[in-house]
């Protein structure tokens, strides 16, 4: 088995990027989640209730964060310590955060057509992984909850086997996408190292109606969850991937290989 593929979602629900490597810090991938949208009171904004979001095309640089939709875009600056904390929720966590400022909230409240903010989650900010999963006190950034979430290649393709129109991995929004599995053999595992680095499955991975969103144009599709549910669905819950905790921080490459411990 390989890593096949490595994805990150700079900004919480817009589009993602991908890439031939990645560094591990403790919040997960570097630069995965760090920053997010909020509305007025604080709370979090995703694809779940503004599709549109999936449009929205990310190019972090040094210090810096391109937005764009369309013909319109907006370079942003990092928000430093000049900039006063703030309060924003992610669920039920509360989560210090830098306010990127006026012209990215504009900018980002026209193509939405909503009153939102956009925030940054410095290095000093702290959201721990529940309890119930977590094993040394692991963090994690604006993701939903775990720092990194697998899928294997042959779970889609099983997938799509049952499908009418096949649809491709970025429905599902993982970090990482192995090769050479057989279909769902991640929910078997425990422990697996990719490279060098040891990780723990810590929860399947419950989906909501965010795979039904096309991220390619922001239109639903019904077919995906309704087959899903068909043979996925355990205790009125549909499961596709699995979340991972870490061991270690390190460097994951495309074309690592990928060995079960347990």
């Amino acid at each position: 088995m390989q890593l096949s593929e490595i994805h990150i979602y700079p900004v919480k629900s817009c589009a993602g990027l991908r890439l031939d490597r990645a560094k591990l810090d403790r919040f997960g991938p570097a630069g995965d989640r760090r920053w997010m949208v909020t509305g007025p009171g604080g709370g979090f904004i995703t694809q779940r209730d503004v599709p549109q979001m999936a449009l929205i095309r990310v190019t972090p640089g040094q210090g810096t964060l391109h937005l764009s939709l369309g013909d319109s875009s907006i370079e942003i600056t990092q928000p430093g310590g000049e900039v006063p904390s703030r309060l924003v929720r992610v669920w039920e966590d509360q989560v210090a955060a830098h306010d990127a400022g006026d012209a990215a909230a504009d900018w980002l409240s026209a193509r939405l057509d909503r009153s939102c903010r956009l925030v940054f989650m410095p290095d000093d900010s702290v959201r721990m992984v529940d309890g119930a999963y977590a094993t040394e006190g692991e963090t994690v950034g604006f993701a939903d909850g775990f720092p990194l979430l697998l899928i294997g290649q042959a779970s889609l393709d099983e997938l799509n086997r049952r499908l009418t129109a096949p649809v491709p991995m970025n429905r599902f929004r993982p970090n990482l996408v192995l090769a050479g599995s057989g279909p769902f053999a991640e929910d078997e595992w425990r422990r697996i190292r990719i490279g060098e680095v040891e990780f723990d499955l810590a929860k399947a991975c419950s989906r909501c109606v965010v795979p039904s969103i096309i991220q390619e144009t922001a239109g639903r599709d019904a077919q995906i969850n309704r087959t899903l549910a068909s043979f996925r669905r355990r205790e009125g819950q549909i499961y596709f991937g699995q979340n991972l905790l870490y061991r270690g921080v390190g460097e994951l490459r495309v074309g690592d290989s990928v060995e079960v411990l347990s």
